[in-house]
């Protein structure tokens, strides 16, 4: 079995594959003071409550933006999995795809290459995370580049931070509620979202307009499906695309 590590700046994403079966994951907090123990004792008992003993991961491959954390996911793997886990950078990992830019997070270049072996190509990556990133992914599944945002929760948490009066909010749908609003969480909760589809469609748009033959946008992240609700731009929703990217690399080198 492969044990997938997704390693964003907010989570980690534990995933467990049996072939191209997704048996199971499990996600964390990210916190620079938490120890290979910590995650092993507690990823070990949600792997066994499931039916899958640690003997039966042969396997491990990550995905990381956060380098801080890259010691322990390794001791992690070796220490309680007994295995060596390849990191998305390494030199030796083959992964079939053309990189268009200078050193790109590893998730987004994951992304790429899941999102074009799933929908084809030319098209458009948009990852909800601590960041919200488009990335553009030609017709031959090369990845171009794209463009970084401050994630929405960030945006709301700064908000709050930032000033004296306004309060830490959660990100929601004001559905039909006028986008003027008559209070100060209603204000604050139809800019930031209506905001933030402004910034999913304006963004879009100049992409397109850029790259004309681009036809397919794919969002993932756990946001996706709220900002998808509310506009067209967004063709596909698929929250498992990291994952999926991280399974391919590894099949490729194994």
């Amino acid at each position: 079995m492969l044990l997938a590590i997704d390693c964003g700046n907010t989570n980690v994403v534990f995933a467990v594959y049996a072939g191209d079966e997704l048996r199971g994951q499990w996600r964390a907090a990210t916190k620079t003071d938490r120890t290979a123990d910590e995650y092993g004792v507690w990823l070990t008992q949600l792997l066994e409550r499931d039916g899958i003993a640690p003997s039966h991961i042969t396997h491990a491959i990550v995905a990381s933006v956060v380098p801080g954390k890259n010691f322990d996911l390794r001791k992690l793997c070796e220490d309680y999995f007994q295995c060596k886990p390849r990191f998305i950078g390494d030199a030796d990992l083959e992964l079939g795809v053309a990189i268009r830019v200078d050193s790109p997070g590893s998730d987004r270049i994951i992304n790429a290459i899941a999102a074009h072996a799933t929908y084809g190509g030319p098209l458009i990556v948009i990852d909800f995370g601590t960041a919200t990133t488009f990335d553009v992914v030609d017709a031959t599944g090369a990845y171009r580049g794209g463009c970084i945002a401050p994630g929405i929760n960030l945006s709301m948490e700064a908000l709050h931070m930032a000033t004296a009066q306004l309060p830490r909010l959660p990100v929601v749908n004001p559905g039909n509620a006028p986008v003027i609003g008559t209070t100060t969480v209603a204000a604050m909760t139809s800019g930031v979202f209506w905001g933030y589809i402004g910034l999913i469609e304006g963004l879009t748009a100049r992409i397109k307009a850029e790259q004309k033959e681009i036809k397919t946008v794919v969002a993932t992240g756990g946001l996706a499906p709220l900002f998808a609700e509310a506009t067209k731009v967004i063709e596909h929703i698929d929250p498992d695309l990291t994952l999926r990217g991280l399974l391919q690399v590894h099949k490729r080198n194994n």
